[in-house]
């Protein structure tokens, strides 16, 4: 479990010593609102599926993908939801946002803000670093509106507080948008019709994906495509990589 060029090294190696090897690597996983979502009564399941952990999650849902026809309300829903976010001690209870792992890694996060703002995306919340921290790295949960499928911060990997929130017209385009990427670990349909939901995640080119939430059930199968990796982990299709299967021929003449 890690990065994707750590992976693509450790396959290397593995691909030399004709090894088996599970990669579990990177994601740019899509969070699809459509047009009938409430997404105001689901706010805490949205939290975790796009912001957990301060960001620091592979199959978060940091490109969030709205219908134009409600592109205003949607992006002002997360960014209230992300103003409203406790920043602090990561030893506390009410906090719900604490620092970035490295100094190294905050400079990573910054420097992908500073690029969403020169691509022409709109910070409608935090891109600083928290005034109430004197030490630890911390930067404030971020959302940028008005961002386009090519720009940097919707396909590269962030790994920190950063939401890309994506306009799109019709489901079709929303499919389009959220396969636009190098990567496919997770990824999440919010809908007021679960059904409905299902159906448009058959569409997305992911390893996984969670209607009206996100997470990971032990006894089921998890890993990505593209990207994001090589083969399962948990449920009974993780075992297969350490199965090998043996043919044995009787001659019955």
């Amino acid at each position: 479990t890690g990065s994707t060029t750590a992976g693509r090294a450790i396959g290397r190696t593995c691909g030399e010593l004709l090894r088996p090897v599970t990669l579990e690597l990177g994601g740019k996983s899509a969070a699809v609102i459509l047009d009938d979502a409430d997404l105001a009564a689901n706010l805490e399941s949205f939290y975790a599926a796009t912001l957990l952990n301060n960001g620091q999650i592979c199959w978060l849902g940091t490109r969030v993908l709205a219908p134009r026809s409600r592109y205003a309300e949607i992006v002002d829903t997360i960014t209230d939801l992300a103003k409203g976010l406790t920043v602090g001690d990561p030893l506390s209870d009410a906090t719900q946002m604490g620092p970035l792992v490295s100094a190294r890694q905050r400079h990573r996060v910054e420097s992908y803000i500073d690029k969403g703002r020169s691509d022409g995306g709109r910070v409608t919340t935090g891109g600083r670093r928290p005034d109430n921290t004197d030490h630890g790295w911390f930067v404030e949960p971020t959302v940028f509106a008005d961002v386009e499928t090519g720009h940097t911060i919707a396909q590269e990997e962030i790994f920190g507080p950063v939401l890309s929130v994506i306009p799109y017209t019709d489901e079709a385009e929303a499919i389009a948008i959220a396969n636009h990427s190098d990567y496919g670990l997770g990824g999440s349909i919010w809908t007021a019709d679960p059904e409905r939901g299902a159906q448009f995640a058959r569409g997305i080119a992911s390893g996984t994906v969670g209607i009206n939430g996100y997470s990971n059930d032990p006894t089921a199968p998890f890993g990505g495509i593209k990207n994001s990796g090589l083969g399962r982990e948990l449920g009974p299709e993780g075992l297969a990589s350490y199965q090998q299967l043996k043919s044995i021929y009787l001659d019955v003449r």
